[in-house]
């Protein structure tokens, strides 16, 4: 459809070019015929495409489609599904398909299943060990927003990892429908919900186990608690449960007697005619260390990267952080193992000859507060340069540093830190950790330098607010592990006598099950530079029955890694080697047999009712999914909606007309020059 305004301005175009045209050609003019008539209509052309490129004239036209609601189905494929439901989930699933005459004129039928994560496969195997309810349904709002969207849950509704599912139902932006799963029967339970311990212990030392135990029943009951380290009784204790007092914490303190990993046995003794006995029970393991990482922070002001730097050590267990000021009596210091300087000023004269006189290793952390000019003079290692004004410098990590692995961490992102300082010049052995970059340009010059002299390790870093590093940590990932993991690894280094190491590994002691059972590997040639070529071998020996398998480490961004998520619980050893090379590294860990999924003996189809509620659904039973796809078919608010969208295209094509009033311009042109015209 044209616009009236639009053909006004065209007939006007018309009326324009041909009064120019009449006022050129026969206006005072005597000669006539043909030849002027061919003349006054090529200049009319040309005059009246051009005020059409002006006017530029557009069609108008409305497409109309028939927008449907979507119809999601969301299926629990966890391994708490009961077998018996599992075939009859399978059948509920086709019935919507075999409804798809009736169901499809209304919605668009789509199909997701979810563990810890939404995936839009197909198959349902159920054997995720883990289901995460709220990120499913979270992942879901993301997918659809906009839209017009009802979920139809099939689910026990026991969650065990994320957000409770009850509660974000109340921000959930869709109706949902759970269909529940599994037994709705209340069986007599008693459980241990979580046992609380350390990852590691010091040798000699006794270490905290906190145990939460639970009761689903209406009687009063007693119940023994014991607690086995290696199959050895470690303790135990009476525990009675009623239906008003149903929870009761039992905490003890156990003995780290011998080094290694020791595999830990939590049991609660089962009631009477209980159905439901695998969560009666827990596994877990933690490592006994016969030594104690003792590090020293040192500082003459206050300032809150001291508590960051305090959390982030001692985020392992292993490692113990003491807070000084530089007048500390020197004696106090005999044992420490590593020396964080925090913006050496003057008053540190006494704490630089005491490190230099027990060769001890140091981390020096520079700042606005920092006297470099004392530094320069009170050691040798390297210079700072001075002068400069105080400005914020970001981070890039060196891909190719191979003291020790770094590939898991990042610092996309990061905020900046502060310094006035100018370039750090190491005298010594050196390797950049971290690189510097200023207004997004990358510098060539450190911001966090690794050294060695001699015994000595050191390492400087040249600039002030680490704390906003941990606090973007958690921000990013809702968790600090990747700040802590990395300065646990700094501090590792400095407090052992080691030095360059071409081929390092990184894996955990303890692995709560298979799936998380990964090793990685950083090989670099001879050069010190990531070799990206290297054949890497791992040879995985189960100790119980001396059975080994051997796979090869895949080349992934910066690092090797064996997957060894098949192997079952249970200890192991290990040997990784390179083809090739003299070079090998050896190992253990554990894989816990713990599966969250068979920790529930029935439905929470209460928890469910509420969801349904909170998002103006309804809850139904497995027998009843024909009733829900008849009320789905009637229910008005999901009734196709017919939209229109009005497309606007230009009348003519820009180029096309272009090419008449060149052709028009050049054909009158021709004609008057053949002519003999002016």
């Amino acid at each position: 459809m044209i616009q009236i305004q639009t053909v006004l301005f065209i007939l006007l175009a018309v009326l324009v070019a041909l009064v120019l045209v009449l006022f050129q050609y026969y206006y005072k003019h005597k000669r006539k015929g043909k030849l002027q008539v061919i003349l006054s209509f090529l200049r009319f052309l040309a005059i009246f495409g051009t005020l059409l490129l002006f006017i530029n004239p557009e069609f108008a036209k409305n497409e109309y489609s028939l927008e449907k609601a979507n119809l999601v189905l969301l299926t629990d494929n966890s391994t708490s599904i009961m077998p018996e439901d599992r075939s009859e989930v399978i059948t509920n699933l086709a019935l919507f398909k075999n409804n798809a005459s009736s169901l499809s004129e209304k919605f668009n039928i789509v199909n997701y299943n979810f563990g810890a994560d939404l995936t839009d496969f197909d198959s349902l195997p159920f054997t995720e060990k883990s289901s995460n309810i709220s990120k499913a349904l979270s992942s879901l709002n993301e997918i659809y927003t906009g839209s017009n969207t009802a979920i139809i849950l099939f689910t026990d509704g026991n969650q065990t990892i994320g957000e409770d599912y009850e509660f974000y139902g109340k921000r959930q932006k869709f109706p949902i429908y759970p269909i529940v799963l599994g037994d709705t029967t209340k069986y007599d339970d008693i459980l241990i919900r979580q046992v609380n311990t350390n990852k590691y212990a010091f040798l000699k030392n006794k270490f905290p186990l906190e145990v939460f135990i639970s009761y689903d029943g209406r009687k009063d009951i007693g119940s023994e608690l014991q607690i086995l380290i290696d199959g050895k009784l470690a303790y135990k204790e009476k525990v009675s449960l009623s239906s008003k007092s149903n929870t009761k914490i039992v905490s003890t303190q156990l003995e780290a007697s011998t080094v290694g990993i020791k595999n830990i046995k939590v049991i609660i003794a089962p009631l009477p005619n209980e159905k439901n006995k695998v969560n009666n029970e827990k596994l877990l393991a933690l490592e006994v260390l016969d030594e104690k990482t003792n590090v020293a922070i040192i500082s003459s002001i206050l300032h809150p990267d001291i508590g960051a730097l305090k959390k982030a050590i001692e985020s392992n267990e292993q490692r113990l952080v003491s807070l000084y000021k530089p007048n500390i009596d020197l004696n106090k210091l005999e044992e420490v193992d590593v020396y964080i300087l925090y913006q050496p000023d003057a008053s540190f004269d006494r704490i630089y000859k005491q490190i230099q006189l027990r060769k001890a290793n140091t981390f020096t952390i520079l700042g606005t507060y920092t006297d470099f000019n004392f530094i320069n003079n009170i050691q040798k290692n390297y210079i700072i340069g001075t002068g400069y004004p105080i400005q914020e410098v970001s981070a890039t990590l060196n891909n190719t540093f191979s003291k020790f692995d770094i590939s898991n961490f990042s610092f996309d992102g990061f905020p900046p830190l502060l310094t006035n300082a100018g370039s750090v010049d190491v005298l010594g052995n050196s390797e950049p950790l971290l690189k510097m970059r200023i207004k997004g340009v990358e510098m060539n010059q450190p911001l966090l330098t690794i050294a060695e002299e001699d015994v000595s390790k050191y390492a400087v870093l040249n600039g002030e607010n680490l704390w906003k590093w941990r606090l973007q940590s958690y921000k990013n990932d809702k968790t600090f592990t990747n700040f802590d993991a990395f300065l646990g690894k700094l501090i590792l280094y400095l407090s052992t006598s080691k030095g360059k190491n071409r081929f390092v590994l990184d894996y955990n002691p303890i692995y709560n099950n298979s799936s998380e059972t990964k090793i990685r590997a950083t090989y670099f040639d001879e050069a010190f530079s990531f070799d990206s070529n290297a054949s890497i071998n791992i040879k995985v020996t189960d100790k119980t029955n001396n059975k080994s398998i051997e796979v090869p480490m895949l080349l992934k961004e910066g690092y090797y890694e064996a997957d060894l998520s098949n192997l079952s619980s249970g200890e192991y050893t290990f040997i990784a080697s390179v083809a090739k090379e003299n070079l090998s590294r050896s190992g253990s860990f554990s894989i816990l047999d713990f599966d969250a999924e068979k920790q529930f003996s029935s439905s929470d189809y209460g928890k469910m009712q509420r969801l349904a509620n909170n998002t103006k659904g309804k809850l139904y039973f497995l027998g009843q999914v024909e009733s829900l796809i008849k009320d789905l078919e009637v229910d008005p608010n999901y009734v196709p909606t017919q939209k229109s969208k009005q497309i606007v295209v230009p009348l003519i094509d820009f180029k096309f007309l272009l090419g008449i009033i060149v052709a028009a311009l050049s054909l009158e042109w021709f004609i008057r020059k053949y002519n003999g015209l002016t």
